[in-house]
């Protein structure tokens, strides 16, 4: 592929375009933003038709020794100013010929009038050499002269490859530069004709950016994301420098919400990403089954990670003492605080008390806190000579503070004496006393258990586990340090508990980030990637930027993370999150409110009528971060190797 890179940055754009053999017509209107030209059937046969969004190349040839060529996009047909003559002499021709068409033939001189016909075009650019005679392309006009001064050609071939993937800093060529798709400007192939012409991508376009993938199923954005992972793979711990700064091995997580990355399949048949890259790539399932690591917590060890996964799944309720289970804080006190760290203890417990009611085991570890003697001394059962500091099964726990809450309001009773000692200090903090309260499911102390409480819990037990030492979510993160793939198969997850997943990953990759930046730390770039984005994301009209992918979107770049997402639905794309995306993939879109959403950005109205239109798998409209104009293409299926 270098080869060939190296043979296309020796391509003479000016004297290859003007060979004869290109020609399509002659402007006769010129502006900054159009150009209409009349052109012939013969001329347009002869390059091979000019479908909608061909790429044309305006020459100027006023002076002598001046190489400029305006780069257009043919748009639609557009009238000539002797169009109504055409049309009554053609309407007179058909009244007189016959309905078998054995009349009299056209003479020569109204046949070829005939075949005259104007094109509509988008100007999108300028080449030209500067003062060291090397090419530029400006997305602009600085000036324009009288159309007569330009010929009209159809690039093809290693001119139109070499306009496709021309680059700011000029043709692609380095390391992780791969090879994406070919040129494609319409379903219909008739009059395609040469050879086809390659497009590449970098996969510098793609490390810390934003890049979106629009299209309705089955349409190629899968593959699409395949080969940008490929690209990605091919320049991690390449050498590639970035600011004088060599790049290190770049870690991907792919969020798989269809299990297609994770899974092979009988639809995509030698496209599984592991299957790819068996080595470096780890797999996560919310369910044990062979090859993947099991996205499980040890609720019990890891505290606060559990509590948080809890409270996500838990934020939709609304109830009081729910927002105030969801609320509690896991902070670690001061270790010379003795008497935080006492509340702290007992918090922790009657916590792990909670968890053990709805289920959660913990392999008959022990717990520990601080009781009082007045509470051992008390008579009541369950408190009465029972050390806790000494250790106790969860059990025992259960039955110590479910005592505790029946009697925590009696008059007579250790905690209200407790209270009066400490100058109306309560025994157990706030959160403690919820906690009790999710246990008992009592709101109040020796009341009816008519709450739901920790019964709550109890269906989202499966995300617990008995052995898992460390924290999936630190696993992870230190697996896509070390520039590994990780990909999370949430198929078999319900909608609630995939958001859940995807919210806590994503937090805290962004959090070890954010914590490296500040500390000024080496970093690698981490490659996010969503499938079925719009399950995710907040939606369009949500205004809240604190979200994690809004943040993810505003501050992902100066963090070195990228993020790549797919979905059919782009209204349904937060606006914080699609103005600050460089990369576009689009393809077929059947809906005119999705088309006119996506009409903002860029000159995607140019195609949307080919859109709405076209369904062919794999016929994308191209817009990378290092390319000033979108390319029409057809993207290259991702195969595993030897498959």
């Amino acid at each position: 592929m270098y080869e060939e890179l190296k043979q296309l940055a020796s391509v003479d754009l000016f004297a290859e375009s003007r060979k004869e053999d290109a020609f399509v017509g002659r402007p006769f209107y010129l502006d900054y933003d159009r150009l209409r030209l009349m052109s012939n059937d013969k001329w347009k046969q002869s390059v091979g038709g000019v479908p909608a969004g061909a790429f044309l190349l305006a020459l100027y040839n006023g002076e002598p020794g001046i190489d400029e060529a305006v780069l257009l996009r043919v748009l639609r047909p557009t009238r000539l100013p002797t169009d109504d003559d055409m049309v009554m002499a053609m309407v007179d021709h058909y009244k007189e010929a016959p309905r078998d068409g054995s009349g009299t033939p056209l003479d020569s001189y109204t046949r070829s009038e005939f075949q005259f016909s104007g094109l509509e075009c988008r100007v999108i650019g300028t080449f030209y050499r500067d003062a060291s005679r090397t090419i530029r392309f400006a997305g602009d006009l600085d000036n324009f002269y009288a159309p007569h001064n330009y010929r009209v050609v159809k690039p093809t071939g290693k001119i139109l490859e070499y306009i496709v993937n021309f680059r700011e800093q000029g043709i692609p060529g380095g390391k992780g530069d791969e090879r994406i798709g070919k040129v494609r400007y319409s379903s219909s192939l008739r009059h395609q004709t040469g050879d086809e012409v390659p497009v590449y991508v970098s996969a510098l376009d793609f490390l810390g950016k934003r890049t979106a993938l629009f299209g309705m199923t089955r349409t190629g954005k899968s593959n699409s994301v395949k080969k940008i992972i490929q690209a990605t793979v091919g320049i991690s711990g390449s050498g590639v420098k970035i600011k004088d700064e060599q790049i290190l091995p770049v870690g991907q997580i792919i969020f798989d919400i269809n299990g297609e990355y994770a899974n092979a399949n009988q639809q995509d048949d030698g496209t599984a990403i592991y299957e790819q890259y068996p080595r470096d790539v780890t797999r996560y399932s919310v369910l044990e089954k062979p090859g993947f690591k099991v996205m499980k917590l040890n609720f019990h060890r890891s505290i606060a990670e559990g509590h948080g996964l809890l409270a996500g799944l838990l934020d939709d309720d609304t109830s009081t003492y729910t927002r105030a289970f969801c609320s509690i804080d896991w902070t670690e006190p001061d270790p010379d605080d003795y008497s935080a760290k006492t509340r702290f203890g007992v918090k922790k417990a009657a916590y792990q008390a909670c968890l053990k009611q709805a289920g959660f085991g913990n392999a008959g570890q022990r717990v520990s806190f601080q009781s009082n003697k007045v509470i051992m001394e008390s008579g009541i059962p369950g408190l009465n000579g029972v050390d806790p500091s000494k250790g106790i099964s969860i059990d025992d726990a259960v039955a110590w503070f479910t005592a505790a809450w029946e009697n925590y309001g009696e008059a007579d009773g250790p905690f209200q004496r407790l209270k009066r000692e400490k100058k109306g200090r309560d025994w157990a903090d706030e959160d403690t006393q919820t906690l009790m309260r999710f246990l008992t499911r009592k709101a109040k102390p020796g009341g009816t258990a008519n709450e739901a409480g920790f019964r709550k819990l109890i269906k989202h037990r499966v995300l617990h586990t008995d052995n898992s030492a460390v924290p999936f979510e630190d696993e992870i993160v230190s697996l896509l340090r070390s520039g590994k793939i990780v990909i999370l198969d949430l198929s078999q997850g319900n909608p609630e508990i995939q958001r859940t997943y995807s919210d806590r990953v994503s937090r805290k990759i962004f959090n070890d980030a954010m914590d490296r930046f500040i500390k000024n730390k080496q970093t690698n770039f981490i490659q996010m990637y969503f499938e079925e984005a719009h399950n995710l994301f907040p939606r369009k009209d949500d205004k809240d930027l604190t979200q994690i992918y809004n943040r993810l979107a505003k501050e992902g770049q100066k963090l070195w993370i990228g993020l790549c997402y797919a979905t059919q639905e782009v209204s349904s794309i937060s606006s914080s999150i699609l103005k600050n995306t460089q990369n576009w993939f689009v393809s077929h879109l059947n809906n005119r409110d999705e088309l006119r959403e996506l009409d903002k950005y860029y000159d995607f109205e140019d195609f949307t009528d080919s859109l709405r239109r076209t369904i062919d798998k794999g016929f994308i409209r191209l817009k990378i971060d290092s390319n000033t104009f979108i390319v029409p293409i057809q993207v290259d299926p991702f195969k595993v190797s030897g498959v």
